[in-house]
């Protein structure tokens, strides 16, 4: 298994999904999510400004710990690291990223929703798993199961997840922290709305207390 660490995931128990439309809404955002006691920042890779947004969050927010979502071949983690990413996410795996990125200390979570692709990261060196789409592959019932077979891995489960129905998920013993965009809706970061942004920070942080 990968020795790199994934302690940061203990930090808060939801890692908003963000899409950056205006550079001038990354740091803003990241100080709303922050103040609202959510450190772990996942900044998609959807938008033009990704990237550039990573490193701006890195180097003027205290306290963010920035990682990249939407990582689906090597070029674009090797972007991610020059971005300054703290930590990587996929949708799913494959043997390039898998290898990219046991080429480097970052924390990265390939994709993983079926036994053969759980079995396919866990002989690769990982233990920690994004679960995504979580609500048409089964849902918490279906990393519940998981837990069986696979013991000895965790999961952080993404799409179809908000403040409703998170719980379900953080109650499982193997699942780590779950991944969402309801934290970040596009309406509020338009309109600059970032005192109501920390307060749905402040709600998803006491999920699974």
């Amino acid at each position: 298994m990968s020795s790199v660490s994934y302690a940061f995931l203990d930090n808060a128990p939801v890692i908003p999904v963000i899409a950056i439309q205006k550079m001038e809404h990354a740091v803003p955002l990241a100080e709303a999510l922050i103040a609202g006691g959510i450190m772990n920042l996942e900044v998609t890779l959807r938008t033009e400004h990704a990237l550039k947004a990573i490193t701006l969050i890195r180097d003027q927010v205290n306290g963010a710990n920035v990682g990249v979502g939407t990582v689906c071949n090597a070029t674009e983690f090797d972007a991610a690291v020059d971005a300054g990413a703290n930590f990587v996410v996929s949708p799913g795996q494959s043997d390039a990223l898998f290898e990219r990125a046991l080429l480097t200390n970052i924390p990265f979570l390939p994709g993983a929703v079926t036994a053969t692709e759980v079995m396919a990261a866990k002989e690769a060196g990982f233990n920690v798993l994004k679960f995504f789409p979580a609500s048409t592959s089964g849902g918490a019932a279906a990393i519940k199961a998981f837990a069986g077979p696979f013991a000895d891995l965790q999961f952080v489960p993404t799409g179809g997840i908000n403040l409703d129905n998170a719980g379900s998920y953080l109650s499982l013993s193997n699942v780590r922290a779950v991944g969402g965009s309801w934290l970040t809706p596009a309406d509020a970061i338009q309109n600059g709305q970032w005192e109501h942004i920390t307060q749905i920070a402040r709600e998803a942080s006491q999920l699974g207390a």
